[in-house]
């Protein structure tokens, strides 16, 4: 784009030069005539005028470089208007010395990404139409005001990329040379103000992927929720080099409300970010992110790439989390005021985003594994029931009954695998234990709603008899036999239910006559100690 532009301008000032001595038609039927052979395309120019007093001040309106294949689509290049200033000084210069260059209202129309090449590398001028002084050309500046850059797509139902440049200044322009460039722009997704400033070129004709490219950048205001499935509002600085097929950015963001549609909730999120970044396709490489999510911290590594004939990015993350918080997941993904459980979290996961129109959650999948210590929960009412389910699994049924909610929790460690999709989260192999219990699971938990459901074997210390006094305790050693196994009191298939903060707890026969006896009375007694737990 900047190089189009670039000798677009320099072509201009160059042909003013040449022509002075003629008549404005004759110049402008001259310019429209080299511009055509430079781009190879359908030149239109409205006016041009040329004020020969003090050197030559040039102006010109209504200028379109539309391409030959197709002249109903928009045109490639547009300007609206544009003036420069040549002393007569810098007419007997070699290189030709330009000024200033003030450009208004320039359109540039990219066409699909497979169609860009004559873009890149637009024809060189014949010899035999050389207008250019021996030496070349120097400009010390263009400035671009009310400019938009307008990426095409072939791709049916999606609409062409927009960025409106407010302001654009390129600095030192001349062949074989870098230019700096300075420009301030509206991101189109996520929304956000972009200031970037560095050095571009010199550009490389053969290999236009390995022209040079530094700078730094600010990103601000930037709007996520213009990403469908998640929200906050991000900034980020950094900086970037490189070639432009291998840009290597350096950057940190701040997203002090981050969240995501399946919550009500915002929490800060903060990350430290080493990428490289393909500059001809927008394909990016992380590796690695280092975020910190409230008081979790994780690292990223992963990739963004596009899909050819497919809207949108195929996204693939790898992440590693040795010193997290569950609650600090939970509260960004549920609409609860307060997260089921609480505890310390390591984490490793796999996570997929496809290309496509559905929100991050409806596409977004996942498979891991975790670990959870030092587990509590937020609701008093469970955390007693707990307190009292692990007391009894120790046989210490008298303390079970005196429990209450204001006795000192009881801690537990989970560990087991997960996979996401669709918004419902599947874990497997689940190890659960705290004092007196084991329990085993396999369950899933929908994010939408809250609801959990869970079904496995608890093992306790205690036998079931043990777990409880009076007539039920006599009652029950009818089923010990049943549940007893070897090295431990107990063994027993268990469901666990409930939404949000609700848990039920209880016997999971599943319609199996092999746990029943004829005792129905112990059978039953048993089932309700265990929703009573």
């Amino acid at each position: 784009m900047l190089i189009a532009a670039v000798v677009l301008l320099a072509s201009l000032a160059a042909a003013a030069i040449y022509v002075a001595s003629h008549i404005e038609p004759m110049l402008r039927s001259h310019v429209v005539q080299m511009l055509s052979e430079r781009f190879q395309a359908h030149v239109e120019l409205d006016q041009l005028h040329i004020n020969a007093l003090d050197g030559l001040n040039v102006e010109g309106r209504g200028l379109k470089v539309q391409r030959v294949q197709d002249v109903t689509e928009p045109p490639l290049i547009e300007v609206s208007s544009f003036q420069f200033h040549i002393s007569l000084w810098a007419l007997r210069q070699k290189p030709l010395h330009i000024g200033t260059v003030h450009v208004r209202g320039l359109r540039l129309n990219l066409p699909p990404k497979g169609e860009r090449g004559a873009m890149l590398q637009p024809a060189a001028p014949k010899k035999s139409n050389s207008i250019l002084p021996g030496g070349g050309f120097l400009m010390d500046k263009i400035i671009c005001d009310d400019t938009v850059l307008t990426l095409g797509t072939n791709k049916p139902g999606k609409q062409p990329l927009v960025f409106i440049i407010s302001n654009l200044v390129l600095t030192h322009i001349a062949p074989n040379e870098p230019m700096q460039f300075d420009a301030q722009l509206v991101n189109p997704k996520p929304v956000g103000n972009i200031s970037a400033k560095g050095n571009f070129g010199p550009w490389n004709r053969s290999a236009p992927g390995d022209t040079p490219v530094d700078g730094q950048y600010s990103f601000t205001h930037a709007d996520l929720s213009t990403i469908k499935g998640i929200g906050g509002m991000l900034s980020s600085t950094g900086s970037f080099s490189g070639l432009l097929d291998a840009i290597v950015v350096d950057g940190e963001t701040d997203t002090p409300d981050f969240r995501i549609e399946s919550g009500d909730h915002t929490l800060p999120l903060h990350t430290k970010f080493h990428a490289t970044v393909d500059g001809t396709n927008g394909d990016v490489t992380l590796d690695p992110v280092e975020a910190r999510l409230q008081n979790s911290n994780f690292t990223v590594r992963g990739s963004v790439l596009r899909t050819p004939g497919v809207p949108g990015h195929d996204i693939t993350l790898l992440v590693t989390m040795p010193d997290g918080r569950l609650e600090d997941m939970l509260t960004l993904a549920v609409k609860s005021n307060e997260p089921l459980l609480r505890s310390d979290l390591q984490m490793n996961a796999k996570v997929h985003l496809p290309p496509g129109p559905a929100s991050v959650l409806e596409k977004m999948s996942l498979a891991g594994n975790f670990r959870l210590t030092n587990v509590t929960y937020s609701s008093e009412s469970i955390q007693a029931k707990m307190k009292m389910f692990s007391l009894r699994a120790q046989g210490r049924p008298k303390e079970a009954n005196a429990a209450s909610a204001g006795t000192e929790p009881v801690t537990a460690a989970m560990a087991g695998a997960f996979q996401m999709k669709s918004k419902v989260i599947h874990l497997s192999n689940i190890d659960y234990e705290m004092p007196g219990v084991q329990l085993q699971l396999d369950g899933s938990y929908t994010i939408h709603d809250g609801g959990y459901q869970f079904h496995g074997i608890v093992r306790t210390q205690a036998k079931i008899s043990q777990m409880t006094t009076g007539i039920k305790s006599v009652l029950l050693r009818a089923v010990d036999p049943i549940f007893s196994k070897p090295g431990i009191g107990a063994q027993i298939p268990v469901k666990i239910s409930g939404v949000h903060s609700e848990m039920h707890f209880g016997l999971d026969l599943g319609g199996k006559d092999k746990y029943r006896t004829g005792n129905s009375n112990a059978t039953n007694d048993l089932d309700s100690e265990l929703n009573l737990w």
